[in-house]
């Protein structure tokens, strides 16, 4: 059986906790946290998903974030990896990181995080942007 909540945040022994994810996600800029989706920790910038902490199997972290069409291509077929539950069956491009059990992998997951966060605030309408002091540059 698939258990798809992740209102544990006690992971002793994992490299990521679901307490780091969220103070990660939250040093984004214009970022906000809801808990939805069966126990999911959701991040949002300017109102959009950016990143899913749930719906694993079993009792490991998991995290879900939007790709761009070329990094889902390549990473759906990567160890450590598989296309999102829920969204990439949709033709999202999204993708779910499973083991983040050593450094590099937690690099690479604040990488996906921050990239993610990139490309769904510059979704967002310029006004949007704007307001939330994004990509102004």
């Amino acid at each position: 059986m698939i258990n798809y909540s992740c209102n544990n945040t006690d992971t002793k022994g994992l490299a990521v906790t679901y307490d780091e994810y969220n103070d990660y996600c939250g040093s984004l800029p214009a970022t906000s946290h809801v808990v939805q989706w069966g126990g999911s920790h959701v991040w949002k910038v300017g109102g959009k998903v950016f990143a899913v902490g749930g719906w694993q199997k079993l009792d490991e972290p998991a995290f879900s974030f939007k790709t761009s069409e070329g990094d889902f291509y390549f990473l759906k077929d990567q160890p450590g990896y598989r296309p999102a539950p829920y969204l990439a069956s949709r033709g999202m491009k999204w993708i779910q990181q499973h083991d983040t059990s050593d450094d590099s992998k937690i690099d690479d997951l604040k990488d996906h995080l921050r990239e993610s966060h990139r490309i769904v605030s510059l979704g967002l309408t310029k006004k949007k942007q704007k307001e939330l002091g994004l990509n102004q540059d």
